[in-house]
């Protein structure tokens, strides 16, 4: 077997411009199966705008991004979708007037086929509904299922989003700051939820908070300036001089 066919997810020389403006600039890395690794650096990094790559709501300039073996670079969002990679977004995109069920449902559904079976109703189809209920349960949303998500604390509503993610059974799940506003609680609540997530999924996390990203991470790479700066275990990446000085603020003496 090709070695990159054993990889996720391989990013070679990847890069996107903006005018004269380089947001990511021959970024390479490779993310092996069910791998947890931390994506860090300083505001405007570019680490959102990678995720967009990865993700298929931006186009590259240069490079190339393989899936599972299979080139995906000229894929548009819901192909790289139904492969099996899945994103959260800084901001949650939810159907606030629908209850949590039915968010859930209609995430369930989004990437199978009967959804074009106008003659049936949804909520017919029991294996939909069965695995909707167990998402919900996995990430303690059950009770809240007949709530309008609008309603949902922010905490809540952001762990129905990362809940939504899984619903097509990804191989790579991105997560955009998912921490973001969260109370401590309700981070601790976040971890042990991802924490319990299969280890057949390779998860790519954006953090900003240094314990968060060193807590969950296996591996680390720290982007500076749309590069990759360093990457490597959380020790090496916490020792390393270069990330002290540009992302952690230490000064050489």
């Amino acid at each position: 077997m090709p070695e990159d066919r054993r990889r996720c997810l391989e990013l070679r020389n990847l890069s996107r411009a903006f005018g004269g403006l380089k947001a990511v600039d021959g970024v390479s890395l490779s993310v092996q199966p069910g791998e947890r690794r931390a994506l860090i650096g300083p505001n405007g990094a570019g680490k959102t705008t990678l995720f967009n790559l990865i993700s298929g709501e931006s186009r590259p300039t240069a490079g190339s991004i393989t899936f599972q073996g299979a080139d995906v670079t000229a894929l548009p969002p819901h192909q790289r979708a139904a492969l099996g990679i899945a994103r959260t977004f800084q901001i949650t995109r939810l159907f606030a007037s629908l209850t949590v069920f039915e968010n859930m449902l209609l995430g369930c559904e989004a990437l199978d086929r009967r959804k074009f079976t106008f003659h049936r109703p949804l909520s017919s189809f029991s294996d939909l509904s069965e695995r909707a209920t167990g998402l919900l349960e996995a990430f303690g949303l059950w009770p809240s299922r007949a709530e309008a998500a609008g309603n949902l604390s922010y905490g809540n509503q952001r762990m129905l989003e990362v809940a939504l993610s899984m619903a097509g059974r990804p191989a790579l799940l991105l997560l955009d700051e998912p921490m973001a506003g969260l109370s401590a609680a309700e981070r601790s609540l976040m971890l042990r939820h991802l924490d319990r997530l299969d280890r057949a999924i390779a998860v790519l996390m954006i953090e900003h908070d240094m314990d968060v990203a060193f807590g969950f991470a296996e591996t680390v790479t720290v982007l500076d300036q749309g590069r990759v700066l360093f990457e490597g275990s959380r020790d090496e990446v916490s020792a390393n001089p270069a990330v002290q000085r540009i992302y952690l603020g230490v000064q050489e003496a």
